[in-house]
């Protein structure tokens, strides 16, 4: 039973996504420099266009970043922090990092900062960030990470020195809503050194450039009306205010392109967008004004003694207020006293405080990664009237066939730095821990990648702006079943249209599979990349060194999984509306056809599972004939076991028309029907399964995936089998040998750009579906069926034990251990040991597949945030084991 006092429960079940509490929120991207949507370059350099050295002096097209920043939903009016320690060569206004092309593993950025508290509605929101009184290393760290190459671990911020002895501030940034439009600000600075410094902070406030691209587009501005308020013409019929307490001034610039600096060029503007930088660093007095502008900072100098807090006190009001303060600490405890009932309510039966504490910072990473993302893919082609034209190479060059795309949408982000663009498959996990907190949001995030402006009128779905066309595994339908499953938990109802909605664009997407990646016509799949990249011997979304082509395992799983979503959706639906059973049957026949191709290809009698090795294996088709399965024991292997469902009795006698073709279907083709395990065998409750493994295959797949020699590590199920540390796979090609081997962390190899370091390492999509499928054989089989875990162990348990401890496993990350210690720490000891660090986590990408150490993107909470969904569901297997 839900607490009786929930404001925030309201809140998320009042407004819809883009109105009410939710116009305001956490929707800066951390990095705009160095991204697609700002590169104009011939060569799509798109990390060298726009650098962080050019990013406080040109004024950005597509977005706006900040540190702990917040705008509207379309973030016309931004707000975010800037501080300097008076050693630093420039302000600190955006997180530094190194670009892919720095970096020895590719983006990474070098900065200390978590997500502490978050609501859905953004009502009250915690952010800290960790910022050096030594001279930030920028140089340095460009330096080390130079010398470094692919087999060296990547250079950390803790290495270079600066945060020795304590030597630093702790700013944690607040952010409470008074009302829907009405947002305290609230800086508490502590000085964790032993020596007094001063430290000068600048709270800016600033308005998208949007004038300088459109001529006919209003051009808002900022002024001065008070020593303690500036007066925002925000948009033609909105103004909004902005409150400092205790400040010396506000400084004015204009958020204008510094021409001069950047480009030789005459500047349009006195005031440019660097303005306050260089006023404050070089003490350059004609770079700013103290009237008016289109950016502003309230300028603090403050002094600290060893150990001081001081707190600055903002209010951003689309109202006018007289005494704006008065009760500003009144409302901040009583939004923080609403967060915490939101969460008690939310994890009333999470017992343990330190699951409650990574859950809660988990949920937080997931709302602070919201985004505002813009992309006219067509505008960014033809480029602006009134500016250069771009070359006219781009034109045919990076996302040229995307000319439809255009968006303007609150999105959530991988990770607001590294990853600041949506990734599709991304998304689709990200949607799960959501659901929890918002339902309406999750399952509108759903929707919007299906919309015609972002899916291509040929049915695929954008991958991400690197290469919107590049191929992510097919998970939107299984995330929305699941957000659909979950968001009836807390409402006792289906949201049948938001199915049936999700099915109608799914269709396209489904056809567009069916049509562009499977090559022969036989139901075997080439999806190319799939989030697997650096586990193959090759890069399998460039042309194959041998020629020819390869037959995915995976990709051919993924597609019997996607059928068996779909049809798991059909059937939901034709429980309401009949219709759906034609759909519900097509699915199937799908499915069966998949699973006939995997066994014996376009009947040639090749085959994806090898009966010698028990595993599936990718098959290599030369073209001079010959196939050759490539004997990689990886992930690959393994996903087969994603393609599982369970159809309910209900639906079998509820569903006549599904019943009498799927039966007419099992007893005509009996080639097929033997394939997919067990349908005419009830299991538990009268259970239907519909799984690739059929007999013994499951049992073979789980004995490598559960053998601690090989997939099974500590800390969940690696990418790649342990077996092939001492022996790698090899083959050659025209005198040149390719090889894999495996590697617990970070890659060594350049063959597939980037940071793709996917080779042994643990990563939560993948782990989180296991985990799912075998829930799902769980449903089917019950506690007779019992497997070995680990194997060699002796422990005979159900799939549901098994699960439950690989999901402990993966938990096991972010938990202290008997040393001490964090996991996802290493065994670095400021991490692990210093108070003013150990409680603060880190949701990195991946994690080191030996010692379970981050790696990766720091901030990747939203497909690593599934660990909020696995602590929620280690409580849901204990209480049933009590029950």
């Amino acid at each position: 039973m839900e607490n009786s006092w929930n404001p925030e429960r309201e809140r998320v079940k009042q407004y819809r996504e883009s109105i009410g509490w939710k116009k305001w929120g956490p929707y800066l991207t951390e990095r705009q420099w160095g991204t697609v949507r700002e590169d104009y370059s011939a060569s799509g350099s798109a990390w060298e266009f726009v650098s962080h050295d050019m990013a406080r002096s040109r004024a950005y097209r597509w977005g706006e970043e900040g540190i702990a920043g917040i705008s509207d939903n379309k973030s016309l009016l931004c707000f975010a922090l800037a501080l300097w320690n008076g050693k630093d060569p420039i302000l600190k206004e955006r997180l530094y990092g190194l670009s892919g092309n720095e970096g020895n593993h590719g983006e990474d950025c070098k900065e200390l900062y978590y997500y502490l508290d978050n609501t859905p509605s953004h009502s009250y929101m915690k952010m800290l960030y960790k910022y050096p009184q030594r001279a930030f290393p920028y140089s340095k760290i460009v330096e080390e990470n130079g010398k470094r190459t692919k087999a060296d671990p990547e250079y950390e911020i803790l290495e270079t020195g600066v945060f020795d002895d304590d030597r630093y501030y702790d700013v944690f940034i607040e952010y409470a809503k008074a009302d829907k439009e009405d947002i305290l600000v609230k800086i508490s600075i502590t000085n964790r050194g032993a020596d007094h410094c001063r430290l000068t902070v600048l709270p800016t406030i600033w308005l998208r450039n949007t004038w300088s691209w459109d001529s006919k587009s209003f051009k808002p501005s900022m002024q001065a009306v008070s020593n303690d308020e500036i007066s925002i013409n925000y948009r033609r019929d909105k103004t909004f205010h902005l409150y400092a307490e205790n400040h010396r001034r506000f400084l004015f610039c204009d958020n204008e392109t510094n021409y001069k600096r950047l480009y030789n060029f005459a500047n349009s503007t006195t005031y440019c967008k660097d303005g306050i930088n260089d006023y404050i660093v070089e003490g350059k007095n004609e770079t700013v004004n103290f009237k008016d502008g289109t950016k502003a900072s309230a300028f603090y100098e403050l002094d600290f003694a060893p150990g001081e807090t001081k707190v600055i006190k903002l209010r951003l009001s689309d109202k006018p207020h007289h005494g704006a303060f008065d009760e500003f600490d009144d409302i901040f405890g009583l939004r923080l006293n609403e967060a915490d009932a939101f969460y008690k309510d939310l994890q009333k039966n999470v017992l343990d405080p330190e699951l409650r504490m990574i859950q809660r910072q988990s949920y937080a990473g997931m709302l602070w990664s919201k985004q505002f993302y813009y992309f006219n893919v067509n505008q960014w082609l033809e480029g602006d009237p009134g500016q250069p034209a771009p070359p006219e190479e781009r034109k045919y060059k990076r996302n040229s066939q995307w000319r439809h795309l255009s968006n303007s949408n609150i999105i959530s982000m991988p990770d607001k730095w590294e990853y600041p663009w949506y990734a599709a498959w991304d998304l689709a996990f990200h949607c799960v821990p959501l659901a929890r907190l918002d339902p309406n949001f999750a399952k509108r995030q759903l929707v919007v990648l299906l919309r015609e402006y972002y899916m291509h009128p040929n049915g695929q779905i954008p991958a991400y702006e690197w290469n919107f066309s590049d191929v992510n595994p097919p998970v939107h339908a299984w995330a929305a079943h699941k957000v659909y499953q979950i968001d009836k938990e807390f409402t006792g109802k289906g949201d049948y249209d938001f199915l049936e909605k999700v099915l109608h664009k799914l269709l396209l997407n489904f056809t567009w599979w069916v049509n562009q990646k499977d090559i022969s016509g036989n139901n075997i799949f080439e999806g190319g990349f799939l989030g697997l990249d650096n586990i193959g011997v090759f890069d399998r979304s460039q042309k194959l060194p041998t020629g020819g082509y390869l037959e995915q395992a995976d990709g051919t799983s993924w597609m019997a999984m996607y059928s068996l979503n779909l049809l798991k959706i059909s059937t939901e639906l034709a429980m309401v509306k009949p219709v759906y059973q034609d759909l519900a049957t097509k699915f199937f026949e799908h499915f069966l056809y998949i699973a006939g191709a995997i066994t014996n290809i376009a009947g040639q009698g090749i085959s994806l599972w090898d009966n010698e090795e028990e595993f599936f294996y990718d098959v290599l088709h030369k073209p001079e004939g010959e196939s050759i399965p490539m004997k990689i024991r990886s992930m690959v292997g393994l996903i087969p076991m994603f393609a599982v469902e369970t159809i309910e009795p209900e639906m079998v006698s509820d569903l006549p028309d599904f019943k009498r073709r799927l039966e007419w279907v099992l007893e005509n083709r009996p080639d097929l029907s033997v394939l997919i395990s067990r349908w005419y065998e009830a299991g538990k409750g009268e259970t239907r399964l519909l799984s690739l493994l059929r007999g013994a295959r499951l049992k073979n797949l789980l004995q490598r995936a559960l053998d601690e020699k090989e997939f099974l590590s500590d800390y969940g199920i690696r990418a790649l089998s342990k077996y092939h540390k001492d022996k790698p796979y090899e083959i050659k090609v025209n005198d040149n040998l390719f090889s894999v081997s495996y590697l617990p962390g970070e890659s060594d190899s350049k063959l597939f750009g980037g940071n793709s370091n996917w080779r042994g390492p643990i990563w939560f999509p993948v782990n989180f579906l296991l985990i799912e499928s075998l829930n799902k054989f769980y449903h089917y089989f019950g506690d007779d069926y019992k497997v070995e875990y680990p194997v060699n162990s002796g422990n005979l348990l159900s799939l549901n034990e098994i699960a439950h401890h690989l999901g402990d496993r993966l938990i096991k990350l972010f938990t202290m251990n008997a040393e001490g210690k964090r996991p996802v720490f290493g065994n670095v000891d400021k991490l692990n040991k210093d108070p003013n660090f150990k409680d603060y986590i880190l949701f990195y990408e991946y994690f080191h597949g030996d010692s379970g150490k981050g790696l990766g993107a720091s901030h990747q909470t939203g497909w690593t945030g599934l660990v909020s969904e696995l602590i929620s569901q280690k409580y849901e297997f204990m209480n049933r084991k009590k029950g």
